[in-house]
């Protein structure tokens, strides 16, 4: 898989990278922030998804309606997102409109309005999309294990706040926010698809050459091992189904260990031939659906095991996925499965690398990160290496019960079923 990649550091510190993909027809371009849920006080918490909505509402050349038809009215697509460490304006454009397609992003993240009519209008929208996700279980329960492995730090905080904060915030703290955090040092502009890295160079500096601005972004609180963790949180719902999120809490994304992380992960619940969805589904027919992930940020990161349970028995769910826990601590991954789950991480990261977006993520998701950037054939040559030992390894070290924490949502829990829980958290090693 050839990747190429240049990088190009503006007079003003913002940093323009590409990867070049002569073979496509398309451009994703991308303006990333230095900024996101983890840069807010208790007081501001949301202050960044909600300033991601406000770049879309207009600027002193283009109203929402018309900053909308210059991508979409080309065939193109636009969007943002807001993470921990980062938020990030992009869209996919045919190559014969990226220049017109940087022109509009550059507008929009250097020059929004924030008119005091859409911030109230937009109040409104993200109090409804919290609502939103409040009635979906499964984003409910992962929203509460946050809570609880980080207790008490921003990075434990949903992305979008609460509505009281949401209610509370003020065009003020808009401005603030932006003037601290959107500047030139903490940006970085991504092009990923049919483009020459010069000519994004030459185009983003003409764009950008007046912006100047003193000092760097502030650094986020780090977590450390003082920052607490929650074992266990039920919640009770009106829901049909049990949903529940086991969280294990892990290092940063800088750790030489995360590969034989991602492996771990493969073998435990990424897939239908995984260890979990053959026994948890499969053998005892407790769950529909039961997957795991892997979300490493700049100094702390979480493994995820998410499930939604058939009513009645959670606790033996739980204590089967325990028992899944405690058996790859005490026994080596074969060697069969190992190199079909080698093969499964690199697939998918072929696969992704095909388009145009996830290549301009997977830049700027480096660089915001702060990390040594890495090429797909290096990380495909990194996890090839990683041996069973070394899975086992990394499960002992981190399938540990003071690394748990568990979150349900349910109609409602018996102690019994309380007492399960705890014994099968207390269980695993």
């Amino acid at each position: 898989m050839l990747m190429r990649v240049f990088e190009t550091v503006l007079e003003n510190g913002v940093r323009v990278i590409t990867a070049e993909m002569p073979h496509v027809e398309s451009v994703s371009l991308g303006f990333w922030a230095r900024a996101g849920g983890r840069d807010e006080s208790a007081a501001i918490s949301g202050v960044s998804h909600f300033i991601e909505h406000l770049l879309f509402k207009g600027t002193p050349t283009r109203t929402a309606r018309e900053i909308s038809q210059a991508i979409e009215g080309r065939g193109g697509y636009l969007n943002a997102f807001t993470q921990e460490e980062s938020t990030c304006y992009y869209a996919r454009v045919e190559a014969a409109w990226t220049w017109e397609t940087l022109e509009v992003l550059a507008d929009m993240y250097r020059h929004s309005l924030l008119a005091p009519d859409e911030i109230e209008r937009e109040r409104g929208v993200i109090i409804e999309e919290i609502a939103m996700y409040r009635d979906q279980p499964q984003q409910l329960v992962e929203d509460i294990l946050g809570e609880q492995m980080w207790r008490g730090h921003a990075v434990g905080r949903p992305l979008t706040g609460s509505p009281a904060n949401v209610a509370a915030l003020q065009r003020r703290d808009f401005q603030d926010y932006l003037a601290r955090h959107y500047l030139p040092s903490g940006t970085v502009v991504t092009f990923a698809g049919r483009v020459e890295h010069a000519a994004c160079v030459e185009h983003t500096r003409a764009l950008l050459r007046g912006w100047r601005a003193a000092g760097r972004v502030p650094r986020f609180t780090s977590v450390t091992p003082r920052v607490g963790q929650t074992p266990l949180c039920v919640r009770s719902k009106d829901v049909e189904q049990v949903s529940i999120a086991l969280g294990v809490r892990l290092f940063g994304r800088r750790d030489p260990g995360r590969y034989a992380m991602r492996l771990l992960s493969v073998v435990l619940g990424e897939n239908m031939s995984s260890r979990l969805f053959q026994v948890i589904r499969e053998r005892h027919g407790l769950a529909y659906a039961i997957q795991s992930g892997l979300h490493l940020m700049s100094d702390t990161g979480a493994f995820v095991i998410t499930a939604g349970l058939e009513r009645g028995k959670p606790g033996r769910a739980v204590a089967l996925i325990a028992r899944e826990l405690t058996r790859v601590c005490r026994t080596p991954v074969g060697a069969a499965e190992l190199r079909r789950a080698k093969e499964y991480a690199v697939g998918q990261l072929r696969l992704s690398l095909e388009s145009t977006t996830p290549q301009m993520n997977w830049i700027g998701e480096q660089a915001m990160a702060g990390v040594p950037r890495t090429l797909p054939e290096e990380e495909i040559a990194t996890l090839q290496a990683v041996t069973a030992a070394e899975v086992r390894a990394m499960a002992r070290k981190v399938c540990t019960p003071p690394r748990l924490s568990l979150a349900v949502v349910a109609p409602e829990i018996a102690p019994s079923e309380e007492r399960a829980f705890r014994a099968a958290l207390g269980s695993v090693g």
